[in-house]
């Protein structure tokens, strides 16, 4: 398994819908950051750039594309650890998420954890000609263990957080990934919800 991560720099029109973006292979996971731009709001894909993408770009000690780039990382060989993720209905402009990791005591040392709050946009929907997992916001925080340990009898660390949601997001298509990376950026294990149907609207 892999995590495909695509950054479109919020000033390139036509990288959004180009043919030649990369496409995951089975068993890859992709998630699609708007990265601000040197345009700001005049920005062609403004609406949809966060700084959470900036961030997320720190985290791997890159810098933002002049157009796009894309970063592959695979997932850690199968162990103990267990992620699970959930989603429950849209109110009132938040969605409320958690992440749950079981069999802590297999960690080695502090983690980060990502929780990517997602839309969906099939393939033909909103120009782009290939499915996207656009990210529309993202929880990232460090689980220590054993300070952060939040129930030594279950073994498990959980996080529950409502997330907001974005204007013209569509809340039929969103969903959540999440996934947990050592303080070396590599990832030990990874989990997505999944919707029922797509709101092609």
């Amino acid at each position: 398994m892999a995590l495909m991560e695509r950054f479109i720099n919020a000033d390139c029109a036509h990288c959004w819908s180009a043919a030649e973006t990369p496409r995951p292979s089975r068993g890859t996971v992709a998630l699609d950051w708007i990265v601000p731009g040197t345009q700001g709001e005049d920005a062609p894909l403004s609406a949809a750039a966060t700084r959470e993408a900036t961030e997320r770009l720190h985290a791997l000690g890159r810098d933002a594309p002049p157009a796009a780039s894309t970063l592959t990382s695979r997932v850690g060989p199968a162990s103990a650890l267990r992620l699970r993720v959930a989603q429950g209905p849209a109110v009132n402009g938040y969605i409320g998420a958690s992440i749950e990791l079981r069999q802590t005591g297999a960690l080695k040392g502090p983690v980060s954890v990502w929780l990517a709050l997602v839309e969906r946009i099939p393939a033909g929907v909103e120009g782009s000609t290939l499915e996207r997992n656009l990210v529309r916001n993202v929880l990232n925080r460090a689980w220590n263990r054993p300070e952060e340990l939040s129930n030594s009898k279950f073994n498990k660390l959980t996080d529950y957080r409502a997330m907001s949601i974005p204007a013209g997001a569509s809340t039929a298509r969103l969903r959540v990934i999440g996934w947990i990376e050592d303080t070396q950026g590599r990832i030990s294990v990874i989990a997505q919800t999944h919707c029922a149907a797509i709101d092609q609207r």
